[in-house]
């Protein structure tokens, strides 16, 4: 059950730049989008924290932390991400954004918190060379360059939240439901300024946020953490390499995405260089992995 809750999870995450794109089809802004996920997402997390006694005990820091890793660092990842999504693939987006956990890895070592090894550094080198061909097989098709500069953006943002959150001592269910509010927190004053979100689309478009908000965020989130407490943070990381493959399929579905051979080499690339640095060494001596809290 564990391996199928975290196979669920890394599926719900992976539709989701589908959903998104079927929203914008429908007259969907990105910011009613963000907005209207956060929102929703937020409301239903906070419910089953609170109704789970996931705050109880919490200190005002704790709390402050969580709602700040949404408003400045979620917001911006989702932003970044959910706008290169209105001028590239959805394909290309996913695969763009998923070079982060090779990114958290770097990261890791230039901050001392992990050790540089040989296998990292091949991780690294043919992480680069994979996004390398996919962005070069981009180029004999529609390519946009600021769109691919939202996406490795989005990236990057994820990789420090991401670092940040590893330090941040709130259990996954109450950080999940805090990034979620305080997300929906920034997405609401930004609408605000800007003179409020518009909300006049199709009535489709409310479907795909819906799935977008439940499918996507809540059930994923949940699935991923149900299936690491049975798993264990090592095997759920490596199964939620599905997340991409499910994208790229699914866009080639619904949108008839298709990526030439290049990019389906370097996509390939990118996920191997993915299971390199996530696949657990075997220790002679037990030892604590820590538990990083995904909301993709």
């Amino acid at each position: 059950m564990g391996i199928l809750f975290c196979l669920l999870s890394a599926a719900g995450f992976g539709a989701m730049a589908v959903f998104g794109k079927l929203a914008y089809d429908a007259g969907v802004s990105v910011d009613a989008l963000l907005l209207v996920r956060f929102g929703l997402a937020g409301v239903v997390l906070l419910t089953i924290a609170l109704a789970r006694g996931a705050f109880r005990g919490l200190s005002r820091r704790a709390v402050l932390i969580g709602l700040g890793m949404g408003v400045f660092g979620y917001a911006a990842q989702s932003g970044l991400y959910f706008s290169a999504l209105t001028r590239l693939d959805a394909s290309l987006v996913a695969l763009l954004l998923y070079v982060y956990p090779v990114l958290v890895m770097v990261g890791a070592v230039v901050l001392r918190r992990e050790r540089a090894s040989r296998r990292r550094v091949w991780a690294l080198g043919i992480a680069l060379a994979g996004i390398g061909l996919v962005l070069s097989g981009a180029l004999s098709g529609r390519f946009d360059l600021f769109g691919v500069v939202l996406g490795l953006g989005a990236a990057i943002v994820y990789t420090c939240y991401i670092l940040v959150g590893d330090r941040a001592e709130v259990p996954p269910l109450a950080l999940a439901a805090l990034v979620c509010v305080g997300a929906f927190g920034t997405f609401l004053v930004v609408g605000l300024l800007r003179g409020g979100p518009s909300l006049d689309f199709a009535p489709v478009g409310w479907l795909w946020l819906g799935a977008l908000s439940l499918v996507s965020t809540v059930a994923a989130i949940l699935l991923f953490f149900a299936g690491m407490a049975r798993v264990g943070p090592s095997v759920a990381s490596i199964l939620s390499i599905l997340e991409p493959v499910v994208t790229v399929v699914a866009a080639a579905l619904v949108f008839g995405e298709q990526l030439t051979a290049v990019q389906w080499f370097g996509g390939a690339l990118v996920l191997s260089a993915v299971l390199i640095v996530q696949w657990p060494r075997r220790r002679r001596t037990p030892v604590l992995a820590d538990e990083c809290v995904a909301v993709s």
